[in-house]
């Protein structure tokens, strides 16, 4: 699954991105009990020189009441990670997220085909 954007490659080695995608893990959606990256939430992460964290997510529909929820899950997930000093959470809708976007694990857990 490739979610490490262009601006954020020369600044990560592939340690940092399994430590980022690893904390992203760790936010579960409450209504689907699966985790945020598992469920294809995650389309971009950037990191700059001065360690500010760019996550760039959707949702699973425009109007999900958890939304604040799950942006506050993400900025303190990544707030223990020594190279990030600060997360922005940009929500994205485009493009829409589809049920493609599941890994295998996902798709399991939750009974799709």
């Amino acid at each position: 699954m490739q979610i490490i954007g262009k601006g954020g490659i020369g600044f990560m080695d592939e340690q940092l991105k399994e430590n980022i995608v690893g904390a992203l893990e760790q936010v579960i959606d409450p209504e689907l009990g699966i985790d945020i990256v598992n469920l294809g939430l995650i389309y971009d992460v950037d990191l700059d020189e001065d360690g500010l964290c760019t996550i760039t997510m959707t949702l699973t529909t425009m109007g999900c009441p958890l939304a604040g929820i799950l942006t506050d899950q993400v900025r303190m997930a990544t707030a223990d990670i020594p190279e990030i000093k600060d997360t922005n959470v940009n929500v994205v809708w485009s493009p829409p997220w589809t049920k493609d976007r599941m890994s295998r694990y996902a798709k399991i857990a939750l009974g799709i085909r």
